[in-house]
């Protein structure tokens, strides 16, 4: 008998809570409110290096992330005997991964020199030659996505460096998740429900009136999302 085995890689999100807990939660519904279902099939890792044994609301946390259907792959930066950890339950451990994000500002031109080991380099595109339904999820973060056609209300497209839309964006688009803030994110017709740069987020609530409905580009510039319509190739309803 031939024992096949497949590889297959997942994007996880990392959750670093700070005390006061309490306070970090309220943050948590508040973004949940803004970008409603943000976390819906997404695996979680929680890191708990900003806390310490002796956080108040610590025992309760996990049971507080799982009544708002935070999915936990995987714990990290804590200590299991910590008493206040004594009633959590552990997933299995996970070794490797790759981690992303902030990373350590260069002090001198020969750290600047080296910065840029520190991000991932992207690698060939993944071109998606369909529409993508609701419900879809697609994912490439080593490299940009393309997608030849629609993305439905209800679907994601993730990459670790740009998203391309060929046709409306009425989903959600995550470009730049492996640490590049230089990731852009293009559409032929902008209704996204959400967009996000390198962590940080934008939902439709929050973007500029003559961006809807207009071919239109994203980008990162201190800190927040600039949605902005392209100057050719607008398309109208």
């Amino acid at each position: 008998m031939t024992i096949r085995a497949r590889g297959r890689s997942f994007l996880a999100l990392i959750l670093s809570p700070e005390a006061p807990l309490k306070e970090w939660l309220a943050g948590l519904d508040e973004h949940m409110r803004r970008a409603a279902g943000f976390f819906n099939r997404q695996p979680v890792i929680l890191d708990l290096s900003l806390l310490d044994e002796h956080t108040e609301g610590l025992a309760d946390f996990q049971q507080e992330l799982r009544q708002r259907h935070v999915h936990l792959i995987g714990i990290e930066g804590g200590d299991r005997h910590w008493e206040a950890l004594q009633s959590w339950e552990w997933p299995i451990e996970l070794q490797g991964g790759r981690p992303s994000g902030p990373v350590k500002l260069p002090d001198n031109e020969e750290d600047k020199q080296d910065s840029g080991s520190t991000a991932a380099t992207l690698r060939e595109p993944l071109i998606i030659n369909r529409a993508v339904r609701s419900g879809q999820s697609i994912q490439n973060p080593d490299g940009d996505v393309i997608v030849l056609g629609a993305v439905s209300s209800g679907a994601e497209i993730i990459a670790g460096g740009s998203v391309h839309v060929y046709g409306p964006l009425r989903g959600r688009a995550i470009a730049g998740v492996d640490g590049h803030p230089h990731a852009r994110i293009y559409t032929a017709k902008m209704e996204a429900e959400l967009l996000a740069i390198d962590g940080f987020y934008m939902v439709a609530e929050e973007m500029p009136e003559e961006s809807i409905g207009q071919a239109a580009q994203v980008y990162l510039e201190d800190e927040r999302l600039k949605v902005v319509p392209l100057q050719a190739g607008t398309i109208r309803a």
